[in-house]
């Protein structure tokens, strides 16, 4: 009589997107895509920086970029969720958080309940202008969008948790902040709406540095004008194409025709 043979034990590995809720998978989605199209236009340097989200229907977890992998790599699953203070909830990727750069994130996090999205980068324009004492010019339409944004200056590596209370009194309730000698940073009531206001203070930032090193006068409409225009071009719920809701599926589309790896 044959002995019997045991099969071996198959180990059975649950996906991401199982373990967690439909919302926070969203969000996933939602938010590998925001850190690819920031490579996708040019707003990376190389694995430093966070773009950082609320999980729904929480407070104090987030998610944010395993420290190590390009912005062009990270997908849904590869985000790491973390709670205020940096520590560890879930991570399913082969790297940790750099709890020290999320300093600048969790203060705001904490202190603005109005925003789901946190978005700072270093890019060549946006740390040239964060040099400039006149700061954010309104040269062109681009940049009046951001007649009004706020200013909190260098005080060294950002890893100082008592700088969180200044960096949330100078912010207040703008949605983009120019860190002087540093970069910038930008919030939104969403993922499409961060990325909105951050690719527009990039844009404003490459035009302002264009634009100097012209080396001519440069025209600057009467303060109205300005006001006005600002009115206009600032976000608001009802108007889609203003706080970036509208071209976000159009952004998804582009991701999805060159890469749609995030989506894993």
């Amino acid at each position: 009589m044959n002995a019997a043979v045991s099969s071996p034990a198959v180990k059975v590995v649950r996906s991401v997107q199982d373990q967690v809720s439909p919302e926070e998978w969203q969000s996933r989605v939602n938010l590998a895509a925001c850190y690819r199209l920031t490579a996708m236009y040019g707003m990376t340097e190389m694995i430093a920086n966070h773009i950082s989200c609320r999980v729904p229907e929480t407070e104090d977890q987030f998610l944010i970029n395993p420290y190590g992998m390009l912005y062009e790599e990270i997908d849904a699953s590869s985000l790491v969720k973390i709670d205020v203070d940096g520590n560890t909830l879930f991570n399913a990727s082969d790297y940790a958080v750099n709890a020290a750069g999320f300093v600048i994130h969790s203060a705001i996090h904490m202190a603005r309940h109005d925003v789901d999205c946190v978005a700072h980068t270093h890019t060549v324009a946006g740390m040239a202008v964060s040099a400039m004492e006149c700061g954010l010019l309104p040269v062109a339409q681009t940049c009046m969008r951001f007649l009004h944004v706020a200013y909190h200056d260098f005080e060294g590596i950002a890893d100082n948790p008592e700088e969180r209370e200044r960096l949330i009194a100078h912010l207040g309730n703008h949605e983009a902040m120019v860190l002087r000698n540093h970069g910038l940073l930008v919030v939104g009531k969403t993922i499409a709406a961060a990325f909105n206001v951050l690719f527009r203070m990039e844009r404003a930032c490459q035009v302002q540095v264009a634009a100097l090193s012209c080396n001519t006068k440069l025209i600057t409409p009467p303060q109205k004008v300005l006001q006005d225009t600002y009115d206009r071009m600032k976000p608001r719920d009802n108007v889609p194409g203003l706080s970036g809701e509208l071209a976000w599926p159009a952004l998804l589309r582009k991701l999805d025709r060159v890469d749609p790896s995030y989506r894993n």
